[in-house]
């Protein structure tokens, strides 16, 4: 590792489906050992298992996975690296989920049956098979900052809206061949056991992710185009993993370009193209008093408590369903 990576922090993104007998015990556990090494983010733990991004010092973070790797079940548990100049959480966060990503149906277990994993290597050969469909099973809004070409956008608002996507766009005698993918994969592979308990035969998902395909494709030649929505304070990453081109609205947390923070309806703290027209005059004005108090606290040099709610809401990212994927 450089000496810059040393100074920055190592973000980290994992799950596993995996049969968790007593999810409250293990809350407590991964709590208590998130905290001894000082780390923060977010895990979701569920019967089916654990997702999460977390950030910290570098020793730290492989001194948890190595305690993760402890709980049976999770023995071959792999995560992401990936290095940031500013820690991009505000602190530390275990949740019990029915679902560590929630698709809505039951009697759907990526434990007992998946697609066929794609490692990146071999995923632009994949893609470019005239007979493969190709399905992103993000959000409209994450597939419009980035996504594969020739990747078909579902335009869900929520994963529990791909049942219906599917239900009505997609048919077994139609689509021979299924390749999915999504931000770490998780989203992907759950969809999978849902399209193969639908009746789709030859279902294929990218092994890692979007983030483990940028992190072992050059660029050169990738077929990735745009950047990678994610669920921290960097909004998005480019294909080097570093901070992206996009800044995220304080009123809707939405992903905004350039061109976004350049429109007319664009008001720092308070507005962006995307929720303008949704702003009641009572929520502008208190929306504007917020930014004021913001903005005075600054002068101050201080820290008003409305900028660390601001950054606490813009962690959470509450349109999103979890943190990993």
């Amino acid at each position: 590792m450089s000496e810059e990576e040393s100074q920055r922090y190592l973000v980290s993104a994992f799950y596993k489906f995996a049969v968790v007998e007593e999810p409250e015990v293990l809350k407590l556990e991964i709590e208590k050992a998130a905290h001894s090494q000082e780390l923060k983010g977010t895990v979701l733990v569920a019967h089916e298992g654990l997702n999460g991004t977390i950030a910290g010092e570098e020793p730290k973070v492989e001194a948890f996975f190595e305690y993760l790797k402890t709980l049976p079940g999770f023995e071959n548990l792999n995560y992401k690296r990936a290095f940031a100049r500013f820690m991009p959480f505000h602190r530390m966060k275990v949740k019990l989920k029915k679902e560590i990503v929630t698709l809505g149906q039951p009697g759907v277990d990526p434990t007992q049956e998946v697609g066929e994993y794609i490692e990146p290597e071999d995923w632009n050969a994949l893609i470019s098979d005239p007979e493969v469909t190709l399905v992103d099973t993000r959000n409209d809004y994450e597939f419009a900052v980035g996504t594969f070409k020739g990747a078909i956008d579902p335009e869900t608002k929520s994963f529990r809206d791909f049942p219906e996507y599917v239900a009505q766009n997609m048919d077994p005698k139609k689509q021979k061949k299924v390749a999915m993918f999504c931000t770490g994969g998780i989203r992907c592979e759950k969809a999978t056991a849902y399209m193969l308990q639908q009746g789709f035969e030859k279902v294929y998902h990218l092994n890692g992710g979007i983030l483990e395909y940028l992190n072992r494709i050059p660029e050169e030649e990738s077929l990735w185009e745009g950047d990678c929505f994610v669920f921290d304070d960097r909004v998005t990453v480019d294909h080097d993993l570093e901070k992206g081109s996009y800044d995220m609205c304080h009123a809707c947390r939405m992903p905004l370009s350039r061109d976004d923070l350049g429109s007319p309806y664009y008001e720092e703290g308070v507005s962006c193209p995307h929720c303008y027209e949704r702003l009641t005059p009572e929520k502008k004005a208190r929306l504007e008093q917020r930014n004021l108090q913001m903005q005075l606290a600054n002068d101050r040099n201080e820290k008003h408590l409305g900028q660390t709610q601001e950054r606490h809401l813009k962690a959470k990212l509450a349109r999103l369903e979890s943190t990993a994927d």
